[in-house]
């Protein structure tokens, strides 16, 4: 059987995509292949799931897949070799790679079909992520199919207009998860400033956020009015709110925003 999507790299965000699309039966394990470094993590997956692995690109490509997803390390794509020109002739290329922008893609692989830029965040591991793309080109919609469910494997996936945005979706869901986990440590650490246990702190923290994420989600309400639904007149969750507000709590998530699309920038850039 043809081998239709080939991964190079076999880390956690390929092993999500694999083991999501072969639940939802999009692919067969045998239409699936990858690849990696010497680092056990394509013996691991092919293991597991029971797709087609292979010891290096150049004899995974022979098999002329119709995607390559590239979710090997950045600096690993100076190191392909130079013969993956020629060999991806006609392939639809995706990248999963933090900092690599569409030129260099096409740089690398200047007879695609087409090549697609994506950022993913780290939730997509459990498919509950967020993923921006963007193509090089227009494209079929049989390539814009063919992505959409490679991508909403990882949970929500939405194409963009320009490049830039992708550098906008890396300060906001790119980077996202760390924020959020910065703020259930700081929960944390204030729970045992004010007396509490330090084992019941994290189990609060924790649970509260995880908590609130699943309340906005079946909701479906704006955070802004689920916050006004628990905040009472003169209560304690508006005392906690008015010392954010005091402390200009939004506008130091902006400013980091901000922080992290200029370094999205500049190692695009680089």
């Amino acid at each position: 059987m043809k081998i239709k999507v080939a991964f190079v790299g076999a880390g956690k965000m390929v092993s999500a995509i694999v083991k999501s699309l072969l639940r939802a039966q999009t692919f067969d394990a045998v239409e699936i292949a990858c690849c990696s470094a010497n680092d056990g993590t394509s013996e691991k997956l092919s293991e597991e799931t029971g797709i087609v692995r292979f010891d290096s690109i150049e004899a995974m490509l022979e098999t002329k897949p119709d995607l390559l997803a590239l979710g090997c390390k950045p600096q690993q794509l100076a190191q392909l070799p130079l013969s993956i020109s020629d060999s991806t002739e006609g392939t639809l290329i995706l990248s999963i790679m933090a900092g690599i922008t569409l030129e260099r893609l096409d740089s690398v692989f200047p007879k695609a079909r087409n090549v697609v830029r994506s950022m993913p965040n780290t939730p997509g591991q459990i498919g509950a992520g967020a993923t921006g793309f963007l193509f090089a080109r227009n494209a079929t919609e049989e390539d814009r199919k063919l992505i959409m469910e490679i991508l909403s494997s990882l949970g929500l996936a939405r194409e963009v207009g320009e490049e830039r945005d992708v550098d906008r979706i890396t300060a906001i869901s790119g980077s996202g998860p760390a924020y959020v986990f910065e703020f259930a440590c700081a929960l944390e650490e204030a729970g045992k400033d004010i007396g509490l246990e330090p084992d019941l702190a994290k189990e609060l923290a924790a649970r509260t956020v995880i908590g609130a994420a699943k309340l906005m989600e079946q909701s479906g309400l704006h955070p802004e009015e689920l916050r006004n639904r628990v905040t009472s007149p003169n209560g304690t969750t508006q005392a906690a709110l008015e010392s954010f507000s005091a402390d200009k709590l939004r506008e130091i998530v902006r400013k980091a925003a901000h922080a992290a699309r200029d370094r999205s920038i500049e190692l695009s850039d680089a």
